[in-house]
């Protein structure tokens, strides 16, 4: 599902969002092995983000039609295009704030499907094929994680149960 431009967004997983309105915010919660990538446009003063749960929609290219926000390969490339018809334009890559946070290991224990790590990488490769890449992240761990994204200051706060919140 994405997401218009309105001044506040709800995220859930796999959904995909963007603003140019003034006092927008973006949020979405508990962010275990799932990312949050969120780009920041100083040129068009757009801001998106997208929950991203698994790295590659080849596993499931339906639910990929569906949600293409759900997968890294399909959810940057649907961001990055919603933010350049919210804004009308695209900056160049030095306009670009990207900043990107979770892929814990919060359910698996064994280390046995890797999936935070898997979507930190697969983000990664997917960005740099634009010629992108994040200038921030707060990744790994095995805690889950809360973000938002504050439109006008750019602010990323971050949260996470029985930690003071955090900046990115």
């Amino acid at each position: 599902m994405q997401t218009g431009n309105s001044a506040k967004i709800m995220l859930g997983v796999g959904d995909y969002g963007a603003t140019t309105s003034q006092g927008g915010v973006i949020r979405t919660m508990a962010l275990g092995s799932c990312i949050g990538l969120m780009i920041l446009d100083r040129g068009t003063r757009c801001v998106g983000m997208d929950h991203i749960a698994l790295p590659d929609a080849s596993v499931s290219p339906d639910r990929a039609k569906q949600l293409p926000g759900y997968f890294a390969d399909t959810g940057i490339p649907a961001l990055i295009a919603l933010m350049t018809k919210l804004a009308g334009s695209f900056s160049k890559p030095s306009n670009l704030i990207i900043k990107m946070c979770g892929g814990a290991n919060v359910a698996d224990p064994n280390n046995t499907f890797n999936i935070g790590k898997r979507n930190v990488l697969a983000a990664k490769k997917i960005l740099w094929q634009f010629g992108l890449g994040t200038v921030a992240e707060d990744v790994g761990g095995s805690h889950s994680r809360t973000v938002t994204l504050y439109r006008d200051s750019g602010r990323i706060v971050l949260s996470c149960p029985g930690r003071p919140d955090w900046e990115l």
